[in-house]
């Protein structure tokens, strides 16, 4: 897909991070992503993110990354798949340019490993990597990747496939400023966790969407929230934080690492057996699994 038109895309619609189901031996479970991937698609998601953040891409090898990217190619239908993409340099550049051959639309490139970094390294780390592919990227502004104005304006310039900008970070104001300075050159894109919480106030920063983890297992609630925000029905939106966000959160605060697991549970009480996450995450309790029940409720598949 040409980059543009993967902008054009993205900005279309709702967007989510499909769970990496694994089997018994641990290993990438295919046959139930593509089950997964086919259920998900029935609903009017704008782009799918392959081995991205709920995808547990930091639990994946790199060589996992292509058959998942793959994988979600061959039963997403029409939709647009984006592969997660991250660690140092040298490994990220690997990682792109393998999930480019394997039928990736885009990237989105996630924080890299550890280490902070000056402007000017991160610089140097998103330009090589969106001028080492064709298809386009996003960045994904979080923890310790901030990108300033500035550096995101001279990306922009030196890259012409670099069409979007997640933030997980939350810094409103400095997102304002991003948004303000680049105007339509980039897509802009929610990605706090449990983005639905957020979503009116980067409604109001220029963000036109954000990705729904929710919508791997409760797709019609997270489509029905997105269209009520765009529709500006704050009636809506309200009935809908409190009867189910604002209960999510709860189960979701309960331990580091649930904004991961608590999806992929959610997952598995829709029927996809998908499988344990994998360390150092851990999973919900049996008791933290009947709450997630109760919650779901009238929303089982």
């Amino acid at each position: 897909m040409d980059p543009n038109d993967l902008k054009t895309s993205l900005g279309s619609g709702l967007l989510s991070f499909p769970v990496t189901p694994f089997g018994a031996d641990g290993a990438f479970n295919r046959p139930v992503y593509e089950d997964h991937i086919s259920w998900l698609s029935r609903y009017p998601a704008a782009t799918l993110f392959a081995a991205g953040g709920t995808g547990e891409f930091f639990s994946l090898k790199p060589s996992e990354i292509p058959e998942i990217v793959t994988a979600a190619k061959a039963s997403s239908g029409s939709i647009p798949i984006v592969a997660g993409c991250g660690y140092g340099t040298e490994i990220a550049v690997d990682i792109a340019q393998a999930a480019e051959k394997a039928g990736a639309d885009g990237i989105l490139l996630i924080p890299h490993y550890l280490i902070d970094a000056p402007q000017e390294g991160l610089y140097a780390h998103v330009k090589r990597v969106c001028q080492s592919i064709g298809i386009g990227v996003m960045v994904y502004n979080r923890d310790n990747s901030i990108l300033h104005p500035d550096t995101v304006a001279r990306l922009c310039d030196e890259c012409p496939n670099l069409i979007g900008f997640k933030d997980g970070s939350g810094d409103i104001g400095l997102v304002r400023q991003v948004t303000a300075k680049m105007g339509d050159r980039l897509m802009y894109l929610g990605g706090m966790p449990t983005a639905e919480l957020f979503a009116e106030a980067y409604m109001g920063a220029g963000f036109t969407t954000y990705s729904s983890a929710v919508f791997n297992f409760v797709p019609g609630l997270a489509i029905e929230f997105y269209d009520a925000l765009r529709a500006g029905d704050r009636t809506r939106c309200e009935e809908i934080l409190n009867g189910f966000f604002y209960p999510f959160m709860e189960i979701r605060n309960r331990s580091k690492g649930y904004a991961v697991s608590a999806i992929k549970a959610g997952v598995r009480l829709q029927g996809f057996d998908v499988g344990p996450v994998r360390s150092p995450l851990t999973d919900l309790t049996e008791a933290e699994m009947d709450m997630m029940e109760k919650l779901i409720g009238t929303h089982k598949r």
